[in-house]
């Protein structure tokens, strides 16, 4: 219940006062890019070493998905690849039509960490958009927070922002539940809101993956029953997008042409159905039609 309050707090006073976060950590630099040596030698550490809680020995899984926390792959590999977006983001500075916000389903529409160019169904929906990709492979909600408050879209002016983010965070709800990533996702909407105030938001909710029965699977399904008691559709220049039913048989298994072998990541014919899907939405907050190219 009180972080439930919280949150009801954030949503009213977030665009007068920025956003204020349930859990103060003894993270050094709360916002900004670039690091302080303070700060880099603080998201250097493990991540399990910054959790909410850890300074003063509590354990508040709770607190995890909705207090920002840098990612860590080993090393300095994933601050490095976020230092890479920042730098894609200052190059590509100002308008913007769409802005891609989310984890390695995003990173695979095409990535200035990959290839450099967005894939073919985004070209034959979108192509006409000019978009960013921020996108990182292995993201939880907590990770996007914490890019997004460290230069990950600082000087951007983006028309649309399209978030999907959570698939990661299964990993550790038998410790989390599902409602605080649930309420992550939320403040990551905050957060975008607060940034890009007169942007529209879609946010697509987490894709399923792998069998029914398999606890990925059925905690996708609990996370995304309780994004909906969140309401998020309801606030002001906020959209869901729902595409659980695109890529579910009618016995609950996924459509395996939809996705690639490890049942989680999408095909390209998996990316055709989410861009068919996404395209009216796009459609109507850019006030445009997209032009299909072969």
């Amino acid at each position: 219940m009180r972080i439930q309050l919280i949150l009801r707090c954030m949503a009213t006073t977030a665009a007068l006062f920025g956003i204020e976060y349930p859990y103060q950590t003894a993270e050094p630099q709360k916002s900004g890019w670039p690091l302080s040596a303070e700060e880099r030698e603080y998201v250097l550490k493990p991540e399990f070493e910054r959790r909410p809680g850890r300074e003063v020995n509590k354990h508040l899984p709770e607190m995890w998905p909705v207090v920002p926390s840098a990612g860590h792959w080993g090393g300095t590999s994933w601050l490095d690849t976020h230092a890479k977006l920042v730098d894609f983001v200052r190059a590509n500075n100002g308008p913007t039509d769409i802005l891609l916000v989310g984890d390695s389903i995003t990173q695979q529409w095409g990535s200035p960490l990959d290839k450099g160019v967005l894939n073919d169904p985004w070209k034959k929906h979108f192509g006409d958009f000019k978009t960013i990709n921020i996108g990182i492979g292995g993201d939880k909600v907590q990770n996007v927070l914490w890019r997004l408050d460290h230069g990950g879209v600082e000087g951007l002016e983006p028309r649309l922002v399209v978030v999907m983010i959570g698939n990661n965070n299964m990993f550790f709800t038998p410790e989390t539940g599902v409602e605080p990533v649930a309420n992550g996702v939320e403040i990551c909407v905050a957060n975008l809101r607060e940034k890009f105030p007169k942007t529209d938001v879609i946010v697509v909710k987490i894709l399923p993956c792998h069998a029914p029965g398999n606890p990925f699977y059925e905690d996708i399904q609990k996370t995304n029953a309780a994004l909906d008691s969140l309401k998020l559709d309801a606030k002001p220049k906020v959209r869901v997008l729902d595409l659980t039913s695109d890529f579910l048989n009618r016995d609950g298994t996924i459509k395996k042409s939809l996705y690639a072998q490890d049942g989680i990541h999408l095909s390209l014919a998996g990316y055709s159905v989410y861009a068919e899907r996404l395209k009216p939405l796009v459609e109507k907050t850019l006030g445009v039609t997209a032009t299909e190219t072969e």
